[in-house]
């Protein structure tokens, strides 16, 4: 089965990505012209970057309820963690409804390890070195992805529209017929298609959603995502200027080898609070343990 974490090399396609029905203008501004709009994505584009990095700074509380299929009313099977990062990776300890452990002792036990992991992740030796050159390679990959939705992908305008006291922009988009592929990564992006909701005011992306509309080959041909397969996303302001997801949604469809899987799970994102890179992480875990910050805990 393919891994949910891994299909977010895949979200990241619809950096762009509704079955909603033609939306009715709230705003008698007229549409931006082409280089507005250009200027408009390339700092979307910027800022989305940053809002992703900045997931390696917070921690939140993670709701995720996995389905059989989309048409199952109930969950098969829900599953609560408190998320952390941990510096080269992250850690995801079980709670309970809120965010609250269940078991004292079992969290404090979770805690401990993650004291160990980020106690690691603060040192400088050639191990910590490798690992962290590892996610700079992975976080340059997905900068290149979205970097290539401003060619592989054009933005049509469609409607304003409300949400709350904000007002989003919605754009239809679709493949760029002239657009070149670098990598079978970004040669994805010709079988995608769907909408895009961006805050003008702050160059933001609000909500994403789309679908595959061809199937999709992984891995030398060995997994496949089938047409059909759908996401989206919603992001709302977290801290001033960053906007990070508090619901997304995968329902994709596909065969790894010659086993066929489905994925169809929903998140809620939640709490989110940041508590810095591993050393100043370690200190906040260390304080909630009641252990001296001057403790060293091993790798």
């Amino acid at each position: 089965m393919l891994c949910p974490r891994n299909a977010m090399l895949i979200a990241a396609i619809f950096l762009a990505l509704s079955r909603n029905a033609p939306a009715q203008d709230v705003s008698s501004e007229p549409p931006r012209t082409e280089a507005e709009k250009r200027a408009l994505f390339e700092q979307v584009v910027a800022n989305q970057k940053k809002n992703d990095q900045a997931l390696e700074v917070y921690e939140r509380i993670e709701r995720v309820e996995l389905r059989k299929n989309t048409s199952d009313p109930k969950s098969a099977e829900v599953k609560i963690s408190r998320v952390v990062p941990a510096g080269t990776g992250t850690d995801r300890i079980p709670v309970g409804p809120g965010g609250k452990p269940t078991d004292a002792a079992a969290y404090r036990a979770e805690l401990k390890k993650l004291e160990h992991m980020l106690a690691w992740a603060a040192e400088s030796g050639r191990a910590q070195q490798d690992a962290y050159a590892k996610i700079a390679k992975k976080r340059k990959e997905r900068n290149e992805l979205i970097d290539a939705t401003r060619e592989a992908l054009v933005f049509t305008f469609v409607a304003r529209e409300p949400r709350g006291d904000r007002i989003l922009a919605k754009y239809r988009f679709a493949p760029n017929s002239a657009y070149k592929p670098t990598s079978r990564a970004t040669a994805f992006f010709s079988r995608v298609r769907g909408f895009v909701w961006i805050e003008e005011a702050s160059s933001q992306l609000a909500r994403v959603e789309g679908e595959v509309t061809e199937d999709i080959s992984l891995g030398l041909f060995l997994a496949k995502i089938y047409k059909g397969s759908y996401f989206m996303q919603e992001r709302y302001e977290m801290a001033p200027g960053l906007w990070l997801p508090t619901y997304s949604q995968y329902d994709f469809d596909g065969r790894k080898f010659f086993t066929s899987f489905s994925i169809h799970e929903k998140t809620f994102h939640s709490q989110y609070r940041r508590i810095g890179p591993p050393r100043e992480a370690l200190l906040a875990i260390r304080s909630e343990l009641g252990t001296p910050a001057t403790t060293t805990a091993g790798p």
